[in-house]
């Protein structure tokens, strides 16, 4: 059996492979990289609106972002 831990992961996983099946979606409607990012964005906006101010929903992304630049970067020559 899964610990709670494990499970958040696989939880997690699953969430993951399905946002990146709907951004090959979204490829294919629009070869604008802006229009994606900028609709990705409106999603996690929508996520939170009824339980968080703007703001909050702003600090939360860009904390995921401080996580995520140093993922990305190994490996890159921007280190």
């Amino acid at each position: 059996m899964a610990t709670p831990s494990e499970k958040n992961f696989e939880d997690y996983k699953r969430a993951e492979t399905k946002a990146l099946e709907l951004l090959a979606e979204m490829k294919s409607v629009s070869a604008k990289k802006t229009d994606i990012e900028l609709a990705l964005l409106v999603a996690v906006f929508e996520l939170h609106k009824r339980d968080l101010a703007p703001a909050h929903i702003a600090k939360i992304v860009q904390g995921h972002l401080n996580e995520l630049v140093p993922f990305y970067s190994r490996g890159t020559e921007d280190n």
